[in-house]
């Protein structure tokens, strides 16, 4: 393209950016929702968000939300210039309700999204299928259609700031335990850090589910312990590569990825 044509074909993409849907067009719960324009991140890949604006008093749950929550699900089959796809969540907040306790956001949430083209540098189209949990007394199942993404020059300063929330990689060793149940497994972390708020153990297997990890603080020692339960309802082989750990506490968040079986 020429220099002369490329005011052009930006003011052409300001005009044809896809437009936040609205109160009248989302799920009860939910104000506004949009996919915020794509910049150029990193190796040919491009920086997304999902933006969710919600009603006073609604939540949203994190993408591990606890036993009672609704992990939510992204659908990039619509949007074929999209090879992959990989969420970078921000921290998420602890919320304590009639005896539970979930993890997930309330009033906003702005969802980093970074994306692998099929063809690096080609316009996106199609739509991103989102099924969520929204919840004020009770929760309910919400399923979203977005239009794929403007393209943008640089990044929305509202993905440089979620990017800025993310928990921080741990770098202290994890060492796990694994004990059969039933119906899958019981899992023990332990790692030095500083007391937790709370945690969240996951193992990045389809179909699992996890329970509230439970925490232990003896001097410097944390310990969290979480039963998996896999798609057989039955014991299976744990991957300790696969294992994440997250804890979450006044100074921010931390993660860990994978542990030593001891």
């Amino acid at each position: 393209m020429t220099p002369a044509l490329r005011p052009l074909a930006l003011a052409l993409a300001v005009l044809a950016a896809p437009v936040p849907l609205m109160a009248g067009d989302l799920p009860p719960g939910l104000v506004a929702a949009e996919l915020l324009p794509a910049a150029p991140s990193a190796d040919g890949k491009v920086m997304t968000a999902l933006r969710l604006e919600l009603a006073p008093g609604w939540k949203t749950y994190w993408r591990s939300p606890g036993e009672s929550g609704v992990a939510p699900q992204f659908d990039w089959s619509g949007a074929p210039g999209v090879a992959a796809a990989r969420e970078i969540w921000p921290e998420p907040e602890v919320i304590d309700s009639d005896g539970t306790r979930t993890l997930g956001y309330h009033d906003a949430l702005v969802l980093p999204i970074e994306l692998t083209l099929a063809t690096p540098g080609a316009p996106l189209s199609g739509q991103l299928a989102v099924d969520l949990g929204l919840c004020l007394n009770i929760c309910v199942p919400a399923h979203l259609v977005l239009p794929a993404p403007a393209q943008a020059a640089s990044a929305d300063p509202r993905i440089t700031a979620a990017l800025a929330t993310a928990p921080r990689a741990g770098t202290a060793p994890v060492t796990c335990t694994v004990g059969e149940i039933a119906d899958g497994l019981r899992v023990t972390a332990s790692v030095d850090e500083t007391a937790p708020e709370a945690a969240a153990m996951e193992l990045a297997l389809p179909g699992m589910w996890s329970s509230e990890a439970e925490i232990a603080v003896e001097g410097a020692r944390v310990t969290t312990t979480a039963e998996f339960v896999g798609p057989t309802g039955k014991p299976f082989a744990l991957d300790p590569a696969a294992l994440r750990l997250t804890l979450i506490g006044a100074d921010g968040a931390v993660e860990y990825q994978g542990c030593t079986l001891s």
